[in-house]
This record gives structure tokens, sequence and C-alpha cells, in this order.
């Protein structure tokens, strides 16, 4: 029955958010095998948890420690709604994400300008739980820009933190001053300073930029990642199909007529990506003591954000908590562009309960490089589009998280909520 779904699914993220706050909690050298292996056999006592405030590791050059920690199921920082995050595809257009951009046509091109800082901040990973980050936008992930191939990318970057830092697209740039590494163009930026970074839109797919100051892993873990999506062009997949197929095969009309389809459901300025119900999910982690491990792992940042909150068992929410199943509707085609940004693990994954799904890698083609499959890994920086249909399953809620059974303990544990 939907009263036990709800308020068991309830139940059981708590408990697991609860086992998370409360290792963060204590001494900061516990590990998280020690605090999942303890918990798991005697609770949080069997590992010496229990003081109500953890800070970096001694000798970091952050000032400010954690933060403090407040009831579990409470956020005090709302500034970042992973579920408004989920469908903020930012285009150029003005008023999106409160994010300064434009969009314009100059020598007979599209161009998306986009205004990029940034910041050190702190944000909060579960409840009551904040963590020093760098943060583009003052956010992490990162805004998601979207573009159309063959538009230019103009980001204006300013840095306003403490380090120097870049921004590195992974798209097909031709030029090296663009590249946004340390020994090609500006460099690295430091405090105060500038540059206008211009990349084309190349290839469609889903793609990743980050920062790639020194150490990469601090940037990176430190969170300042975030997504490109190039919607293809249908013009181009019409003429040029075999660019957008991983098959040796005949290019039929038929064929290229389904593959001009695909490319038009996955392009925001045609009417036929509007049947579609797009997300993106960015996989991170957090090492909330700097040991060069993770405590905390998330899609979009906060921990167990799309788990079951407060419910009156029929799936109605409580009004303003974050704490919520990603609700859809079954009879709409779901897309999501996944990446990877976890530091200090080799891989990350996607796994769904009770279905399975198609698999594009990297987003560059428009037939799948995998069909019908439960469970994908990623490396860092890897990244694709995960197409489900949920139309024949009874509504409900679906779990999805990632399969290292670590990290879905560690807050990488979420739902759908099918309706």
């Amino acid at each position: 029955m939907p009263s036990i779904d709800y308020n068991s699914a309830a139940k059981v993220t708590e408990r697991l958010e609860e086992r998370l706050v409360e290792s963060l909690t204590g001494e900061t050298n516990v590990s998280r095998r020690t605090v999942l292996g303890g918990l798991g056999v005697a609770g949080s006592a069997a590992v010496g948890l229990g003081s109500s405030r953890a800070s970096a590791s001694s000798g970091h050059d952050d000032e400010d420690e954690h933060g403090n920690f407040g009831a579990v199921g409470e956020y005090r920082d709302l500034n970042f709604d992973p579920h408004e995050f989920l469908t903020a595809f930012n285009t150029g257009e003005s008023g999106q994400d409160n994010i300064p951009q434009q969009v314009y046509e100059e020598d007979s091109r599209t161009v998306r300008e986009f205004e990029f800082t940034a910041v050190d901040t702190r944000i909060t990973i579960a409840p009551g739980v904040e963590f020093q980050a760098w943060a583009y936008n003052g956010q992490v992930p990162g805004p998601t820009i979207r573009a159309v191939e063959g538009d230019l990318i103009r980001v204006e970057f300013t840095n306003l933190g403490r380090h120097a830092h870049t921004i590195h697209p992974h798209l097909k740039n031709l030029n090296p001053r663009m590249d946004g590494i340390p020994q090609n163009g500006p460099g690295v930026l430091d405090t105060g300073e500038s540059f206008t970074y211009e990349w084309i839109a190349q290839p469609a797919g889903t793609h990743f930029y980050h920062c790639h100051s020194l150490p990469l892993k601090e940037h990176i873990h430190r969170g300042l990642y975030g997504t490109i999506i190039v919607d293809p062009d249908p013009d181009r997949v019409r003429e040029n199909p075999r660019d957008y197929v991983n098959y040796p095969g005949p290019i039929t009309d038929d064929f290229r007529a389904q593959l001009v389809e695909e490319a038009k459901s996955r392009n925001h300025e045609y009417a036929e990506n509007d049947a579609v119900n797009e997300m993106v999910m960015v996989m991170n982690s957090f090492d909330t003591n700097f040991d060069g491990g993770n405590e905390v792992y998330a899609a979009n940042t906060r921990a167990f954000g799309y788990g079951v909150g407060d419910t009156d068992g029929q799936g109605n929410w409580t009004a303003g908590e974050t704490k919520r199943p990603i609700q859809i509707d079954k009879n709409e085609r779901q897309r999501v562009y996944l990446s990877n940004a976890t530091e200090f693990d080799l891989i990350n994954s996607f796994h769904t309960h009770s279905q399975f799904f198609d698999y594009y890698d990297h987003g560059t083609t428009l037939t799948p490089t995998s069909k019908t499959v439960d469970t994908i890994m990623q490396c860092q920086a890897q990244r694709g589009i995960i197409e489900m249909d949920y139309s024949n399953h009874e509504p409900g809620l679906y779990m999805f998280h990632a399969h290292q059974s670590e990290f879905a303990e560690l807050g990488w544990m979420s739902f759908f909520e099918v309706v």
C-alpha cells in the first residue's frame, strides 16, 4: 500500500542520513569504512562519535571550520535546491538561474554569452553539514550551460576567490589559447583577474567543464566543475548522419529521418523536445576532513537530497522541504544528462531499480552505446545520456543510486516518484 511504501522509504532515508551526520560530527580522522562497519554492528558509539562540531584537518589553509551541525532533516542554507538544479538549463536567455547572460548574432553565428565568477563559499552537503567550497557562481555543481552545435559559447570569467583558477572545457576546442590550462593563453587567473573564454559548441553531446589549476584534485573536489550540453542540429544530422551513429550499416531514408527526429527531441529549440522530461545529474563527493578520501557522496551535492523526507504517506511533501523524490510523469520520456565529478575514487556508477535504460556514452551519438542496461560506470569527467521509459510501471517509488554500496550509504541514494 502507498502509505507503507512512502513511510518505509522515509524511515530508510532518515536512518541513513542520521548515520551519515553522526559520522561527520565525531573525530575527523575516523575513516568512512570504519564508520560504516562500526555503525552496522554496534551503532555510532562503537567508533567514538558524539562531538557536536567537525573541523578541517590541521594545517589546511582554510581558516573556517566546516560549520555547526543542525537537526537531521533541516537545511540552514536554502540557496541551492537540488530539485531546481535538475532542470536549470542556461541557454543564454536572460533571467535564467540568476546568471548574467544573453544571446545574439555575430558574424552569422549564434553567440551565447555567460558571466562566471569563482568564489570561496560554504555549501550544505547534508542537513546541518557545511563544506568549504570553491564554486563557479557560488554553487556546486556550477551552472549547466546549454547551446546548439556550431554556436559560440562566450564566458566572461572573473576570479573572486583566494586561489588561482581557470575554466577548462571538455569540448573540441580548436584554439589552444582557450583551453583553460596554466600553460596556454592567460594561464591561471589570480584573484581579481578576468578573461573571456570562447568555445565553439562541438561536438553534440554531454560535456564537462572544470578548473585546471594545480593541484587538480583539490580544485575539482572543492567544487569547480559543471556540465555543458551541446544539442544536435537536426539540419546537420540530415546532411551528415554518419557523424551521429556508431553503426557501420547503410543509412536508409527512414533511418535518416529517425535520426533527425531524435536530434529534434534533444534540441531545446524544437517542439519535439517538450515531450521529454530532461534532468542534469552530477555525481559528486566531498572529502570533509581533507585526508584524501571522501566522507559524503551525492547526486547534485545534497546527500540523500532525492530521498524521502516528511510525507503524509501518500506522496505529499512538507512545504519547503528540499529532501524529496524526483517526481516524474510516467507518460513522458525521461532523459538524464549524467556526469561524474567524483575525486579520490576511480569510478562512480548509476543503477536503477526495477528499470532498464539505454545509455549514450558522452551523448555524442543518436543511437545507444549500451542498450537495455540497469547499471553504468563512469570515471571522473566521463558523462553520457540515460533514457528511460516508465510508461508501463505502476505509480510509486523506484530507487536509484550508485552501485558502490558505500557510496549509497554515504549519501548517493535517491528515488523517482512515478505518478
